[in-house]
């Protein structure tokens, strides 16, 4: 049972934004004090990702557990036409109008899921940062973690190509050597 009217939880719910989120804050910051820079919220690419890192080709979406079913199966069972989801560790649905939010929860699921398809397509590598992973006590490996993917991409992708020395023929071996006359 909702302890709010359904005034007061409308109310919370609709106080909820999508920018500038304190999850999302806590990564720009680790970021940004690593000396990473990026572009908030590209409306020109699909999704319109919360950080763009364009040196790393990179998308970097944080997400709020609960909105976006962390943990949560997809896809959900079908139950006599209704969508049966369980609670995870970290994302609760509500009982009251269950129905709703099961389905709003699988609709970001699906357009999550599209938009990194499509990014993908056009060569960005995407990140998924829960808001659960930047609790006090797994902040800093999940920085340290992001850091450290990011600098694999980038060295994969500026990897160098090295080319060996040729091969010498037996006739090439007979050269003067540096310490011969």
């Amino acid at each position: 049972m909702d302890k709010l009217s359904a005034e007061q939880r409308h109310k919370n719910m609709a106080a909820i934004h999508s920018k500038d989120t304190k999850p999302e804050m806590i990564v720009r910051k680790g970021l940004w004090s690593r000396g990473f820079r990026y572009r908030l919220n590209s409306p020109k690419l699909p999704g319109h990702p919360d950080l763009v890192l364009r040196k790393y080709r990179t998308c970097i979406f944080v997400n709020g557990c609960f909105w976006h079913g962390h943990g949560v199966a997809m896809p959900p069972q079908m139950d006599n036409g209704k969508w049966i989801i369980d609670n995870s560790e970290c994302c609760k649905i509500p009982n009251t109008n269950r129905e709703f939010w099961v389905a709003k929860i699988r609709r970001n699921q699906q357009r999550d899921i599209e938009e990194q398809k499509r990014l993908a397509e056009m060569g960005w590598h995407c990140i998924t940062i829960w808001e659960c992973e930047l609790k006090q006590s797994k902040r800093e490996d999940t920085l340290k973690s992001l850091v450290y993917t990011l600098n694999k991409i980038w060295l994969d992708d500026h990897q160098a190509v090295v080319n060996s020395y040729p091969k010498l023929e037996e006739e090439d071996r007979n050269y003067l050597k540096a310490a011969e006359e």
